[in-house]
């Protein structure tokens, strides 16, 4: 049943193409924009908005738990477990100065995804001890989405391929089309977007793209995305 333990985990297993996105202020295009990236292929959102007050949060978690409801995809709640839970979220995703993926848990109790951002090889080490369902590991190169944040380069993503086994995990920092290859070369399957989908000019075709080519990646190598695990 779409919204059960059960579901959001096999879904998460399914799930190579992660949006991050904030509630898009000034342009007041938010459920239009979801209607189109999630058409495209997109199965994660992440709803990531530092600016935003504790009401317009809750009104842009209810357009975006509608949008992911009806394409059967994945609602993920930035930073704060305690609202993932009261606008009925599919998790929460948790940074390394966060609560951790303990605290995380009694708060949003076992049918929930938990995510754990990741920076280095110790603390993708760290994370596969936790008790969280996904990682994301990056950023690659650093962005404006985190700036002061080093980019990290490969290493760690190889590091991630190696260890990680069953637990989905996902890669941050400038990806798209063009920088994508390099990072599947070196392991990668899944995706966190940011600009590529939220800056596009036509946002149903650049994710559609980017899913191809992580289908593609997963066809080629016989990894992720046929039963969503890596092997």
């Amino acid at each position: 049943m779409n919204g059960s333990g059960r579901w959001r985990r096999d879904r998460l297993r399914r799930a190579p193409l992660y949006l991050c996105t904030d509630r898009r202020p000034g342009r007041e295009d938010l459920a239009r924009f979801l209607e189109e990236v999630l058409a495209g292929g997109v199965d994660i959102v992440q709803l990531r908005d530092k600016d935003a007050s504790a009401s317009q949060l809750r009104e842009a978690a209810a357009t975006v738990r509608a949008a992911c409801r009806r394409h059967e995809a994945l609602f993920v709640v930035n930073d704060d477990p305690w609202l993932a839970a009261e606008v009925d979220a599919d998790g929460v995703h948790v940074g390394q100065d966060d609560p951790s993926p303990d605290q995380a848990r009694t708060v949003v109790g076992p049918d929930r995804l938990i995510g754990r951002s990741t920076h280095d090889v110790a603390q993708i080490d760290r994370a596969l001890a936790e008790d969280c369902d996904m990682l994301t590991v990056g950023p690659v190169s650093e962005t404006p989405t985190k700036r002061g944040r080093p980019g990290i380069g490969l290493d760690p993503l190889r590091h991630a391929a190696a260890v990680a086994g069953n637990r989905p995990w996902f890669v941050s920092g400038g990806m798209a089309a063009d920088t994508a290859p390099t990072v599947l070369a070196a392991g990668g399957r899944r995706l966190v977007v940011v600009r590529a989908l939220t800056g596009a000019a036509d946002p149903r075709a650049a994710a559609a793209e980017l899913s191809a080519l992580l289908a593609g990646t997963a066809a080629r190598t016989g990894g992720a995305v046929a039963d969503g695990y890596q092997a």
